[in-house]
């Protein structure tokens, strides 16, 4: 699988482009912000998207929905539990970042547990994670070994839970359920910093791991 990042925006959020190495068909992970250089990273892996899946809908994952949408004709697909938080999204900017910006549109579709989303060869399994957002779901590639994890699992650390809608024990039981029932090699790239493995986080992140002080 072409697995190509970059980060953008102000909070540094983690957009993934994946594609099929022998169609050149790919989805768009979390287009955050900065269209452009989206779009500039697209044409350069040479393919053609035709989904954007977005992990959860905060404002630092969607803000380049729309122009990504617009760009590339690729359908929208968010879980409908974060509905809410994606029509939220102007109040929160203007909360949080002192910012105006435009509301996004409603997705095309919606994610659900265990749905396969497929491009070309490649597939990813969709999980439904919540505790961050109330929608929130992490892309599972079984095949290349790796998780897309938006904000649940990070290097060291997990989502917020301090934000509406979200919930810490929620938070925790996803992690533990859906993220580290994966087989220790699978790579999580998260929504914010560093790539990391299950097996690295299973045992070390001070959150949810073995060596955890919480239980």
């Amino acid at each position: 699988m072409i697995v190509k990042g970059l980060t953008v925006g102000l909070l540094q959020e983690n957009c993934y482009i994946l594609g099929c190495e022998k169609t050149h068909r790919g989805v768009i992970v979390d287009p955050g912000d900065n269209a452009r250089a989206i779009l500039r990273l697209v044409r350069e892996a040479g393919l053609t998207i035709e989904k954007i899946i977005n992990t959860h809908a905060h404002l630092d994952h969607v803000l380049a929905v729309d122009p990504v949408r617009e760009a590339t004709g690729a359908p929208f697909y968010l879980h409908q539990a974060d509905l809410p938080v994606l029509r939220d999204v102007p109040e929160r900017a203007r909360l949080w970042l002192d910012s105006e910006v435009d509301p996004i549109g409603d997705p095309d579709g919606f994610l659900e547990h265990g749905q396969l989303i497929e491009f070309g060869e490649e597939q990813l399994e969709v999980r439904f994670t919540p505790g961050h957002s109330p929608g929130h779901v992490v892309f599972v590639d079984h095949k290349n070994r790796q998780v897309f994890a938006g904000d649940t699992l990070f290097q060291g650390s997990i989502g917020r839970y301090d934000l509406p809608g979200a919930d810490g024990p929620t938070l925790f039981r996803s992690i533990r359920e859906q993220l580290l029932t994966l087989p220790d090699d699978y790579t999580v790239y998260p929504g914010h910093g560093p790539a990391t493995t299950i097996g690295t986080e299973r045992v070390f992140n001070p959150f949810v791991g073995e060596k955890a002080f919480h239980s």
